[in-house]
C-alpha cells in the first residue's frame, strides 16, 4: 500500500510585539526639542505613536510641534492650559497622564516617558526592546545621559540599578503592576524601587549605542542649578532615603560641577525638609524596603545589593500573560 505523504507545514514562530508609545510632557522646549524630534524620527525602530503634551508653552514650541505633526501622522499633540509657570516633579507626571489618558495602553507592548531635551542614538529604542525580549523580568530600562562640557561628552553618572527619568522605557505589564508613576517628587526613583520590590528588574546601560546627550543637565532648573540640586535633596527626604546613604550620595556628587557646592546644595535640600518637618511618602512598607536596600548598598556596594535583592525577590515576579 502506497503511503500518502502529506506536506510538512513549517512551524510558525510567534512574532514578538515590538510596538511602543512615547509620551512627552513639555513646556517651552523650543531651544532643544528639534534635536529630540529629529533623533526619534531617525530611530531604526520608530514608535507606533508619539503623544506630546504641550503644558502651556509660551515660546515657539506650539509652532514647532505644528510643523512636525503636519509631516508625521504618528505624532499627536495634547494641549494643556497655561498654569503660568514650569512645574517639575508632580506637574510633569500630571502632564504625562494627560497624554496617557488619550491612548489605549493595551495597544502597545511598551511605553516611554520621554523628555524633549535629548539627542538619542539611532538604534536606541530597538536595543531597549531587544533587551526586554531577552530578559522577561526586565520591567524598565534606559541608556545613560551625557552632557557636553568644553566640547566633550561627559557622563552624568547614573546608577545601573535605575532607568533614568528623562527616558523611562517600560514593559506594559510592569508599569501596570506598580500602578504607574506616583504624582510626587522622586517619582523616577520610587517607580524602580516599586518594580524591584515586586520581583522585576530595573536597569540602565552605559554603552556607546545607548548613550544619549542630555541638553539640559540633570539636577538643573530653569531658575538655577542650585534650585535643582536642593529640589533633589527634598525629593530624597520625601522618599524616605536613609540619612547616611544620602550623605554618601551628596559626597559622591561633590566630585562633579558645580564642584563641592552642588553636593552641599543637595544636602541642604534634604536637611531643610527634615528641619521643616515636610511630609514624606505615605507607604511605610515601600520606605522600609528602600532603606533596607540603601543600608545594604552602604555595606556591600550597590551592584551586590541589587543582585542580592533581585535574586531574593525573583519568586514574587509574575510572568506576563
Amino acid at each position: 500500500m502506497k503511503q500518502e505523504h502529506r506536506p510538512v507545514r513549517p512551524r510558525t514562530v510567534p512574532v514578538p510585539d515590538r510596538s511602543y508609545v512615547l509620551i512627552s510632557p513639555c513646556r517651552n522646549e523650543a531651544e532643544f526639542m528639534r534635536r529630540t524630534l529629529d533623533s526619534v524620527i531617525a530611530q531604526s525602530l520608530p514608535p507606533a505613536l508619539w503623544v506630546i503634551v504641550d503644558d502651556g508653552s509660551s515660546d515657539e514650541t506650539p509652532e514647532i510641534l505644528a510643523d512636525y505633526t503636519a509631516r508625521h501622522d504618528w505624532i499627536r499633540v495634547v494641549k494643556k492650559p497655561d498654569r503660568g509657570h514650569r512645574a517639575v516633579g508632580p506637574g510633569v507626571i500630571e502632564a504625562f497622564y494627560a497624554g496617557y489618558a488619550t491612548i489605549e495602553p493595551a495597544d502597545y507592548a511598551y511605553s516611554c516617558k520621554l523628555d524633549l531635551d535629548l539627542d538619542l542614538p539611532p538604534r536606541y529604542f530597538e536595543i531597549l526592546v531587544e533587551r526586554m525580549e531577552a530578559e522577561p523580568r526586565l520591567g524598565t530600562c534606559s541608556g545613560k545621559p551625557y552632557v557636553r562640557r568644553s566640547g566633550a561628552l561627559v557622563s552624568e553618572r547614573r546608577g545601573d540599578e535605575m532607568s533614568v527619568g528623562m527616558t523611562k522605557f517600560y514593559r506594559r505589564e510592569c508599569f501596570e503592576a506598580i500602578g504607574g508613576y506616583v504624582r510626587e517628587v522622586m517619582w523616577d526613583a520610587i517607580d524602580c524601587h516599586k518594580a524591584r520590590r515586586l520581583g522585576w528588574i530595573a536597569r540602565s546601560w552605559d554603552e556607546p549605542d545607548l548613550r544619549f546627550e542630555h541638553l539640559r543637565p540633570m539636577g538643573s532648573s530653569q531658575i538655577s542649578i542650585w534650585t535643582g540640586r536642593r529640589r533633589h535633596g527634598f525629593g530624597q527626604y520625601f522618599m524616605g532615603s536613609d540619612p547616611l546613604f544620602y550623605l554618601a550620595t551628596c559626597v559622591f556628587r561633590m566630585a562633579e560641577p558645580p564642584y563641592v557646592l552642588g553636593g552641599l546644595a543637595m544636602l541642604q535640600g534634604y536637611l531643610g525638609a527634615w528641619l521643616r518637618g515636610e511630609r514624606q511618602l505615605d507607604d511605610p512598607e515601600l520606605v522600609a524596603f528602600i532603606r533596607a536596600y540603601q543600608r545594604r548598598a552602604l555595606r556591600r556596594g550597590k551592584a551586590a545589593a541589587v543582585a542580592e535583592i533581585e535574586s531574593e525577590r525573583a519568586a514574587l515576579w509574575t510572568a506576563p500573560a
